[in-house]
Formats: structure tokens, sequence, C-alpha cells
């Protein structure tokens, strides 16, 4: 089972070389070019992770995707993408979990990606059954990372 994942960027270079960079290595991407684009697709589908960039229809435009994505029942890992990193945590007091900057080694960017999937599926595991009642679901992630 691919891990999928839904990257949101509104800037199409780096949103289709992301996604070729994660395919190659064995993940299942969906792209979404603006903020509102990625809301609708994490309401539609469901994914292991959401990459969102920060800065989108407006400066925080991130934040509105990690809201939504932790509103659903598959409840997500999710990393923002920006090239303007924020000092302090307050992307984390959004939800997100992690911040990958840009540009970034690829190298760099699975490990962080494969690291906050591995720790994200051990935190729902010992929080209990998923929300959804995704057990299964999460146990089968967890073999293919």
């Amino acid at each position: 089972m691919k891990r999928r994942i839904l990257l949101a960027d509104d800037e199409l270079a780096i949103l289709l070389t992301l996604k070729a960079i994660l395919e190659i290595h064995g993940f299942e991407v969906e792209t979404a070019a603006s903020a509102e684009e990625a809301i609708a697709k994490l309401q539609t589908d469901s994914y292991h992770m959401v990459i969102t960039d920060m800065k989108m229809e407006h400066e925080k435009s991130g934040y509105d995707v990690i809201r939504a994505a932790k509103k659903t029942a598959y409840d997500p890992a999710v990393a923002i993408l920006t090239a303007f990193p924020m000092l302090g945590s307050e992307y984390k007091k959004e939800g997100a979990q992690s911040m990958l900057v840009k540009p970034m080694n690829t190298d760099d960017l699975l490990r962080q990606i494969d690291v906050l999937l591995i720790q994200h599926e051990d935190h729902k595991q010992r929080r209990g059954p998923a929300r959804g009642g995704h057990a299964s679901k999460t146990q089968a992630i967890k073999k293919t990372a």
C-alpha cells in the first residue's frame, strides 16, 4: 500500500518537482495549487500526510489547510512548507507537526517525511483507535514505512 500525500503549493515548479521526487520514492501524490483546492481534496479523499506551503492565496493560507486536515476523521500527519522559516512554534500551535524549509536537499526531505509519518502513526496508536475507526489502516501504513 502506497503512502498518500497531499501536496499544496501555488508555485507550479515546486509542486511538480516535489511530486516527481516523492513519486519516484514510492509515494502516491495528489497536488493542489491553492489552499482552497487542498481543502476541497481533504474533504473528498484521505491522505497519510499533508504538506502545505504557507503563503498561497494570502500570507497564512497554509494554516487554513492545516486546520482542515485536523478536522478530518483520518487525521493525517501535517507539515508546513515554507521558504520563510518562522521563529517560534506558531506553526505547531496551528496543528502542523513539522516545518520543511525550501529549498531542501532530497535526502533530507525524504528522511523528514519518513520520520514524521512514523512518529504520527505511533502517536495515533498510543491514543487508541484512530478517529473514524481506521486502526487496521494505521497498521498497514506503519508496515510500509
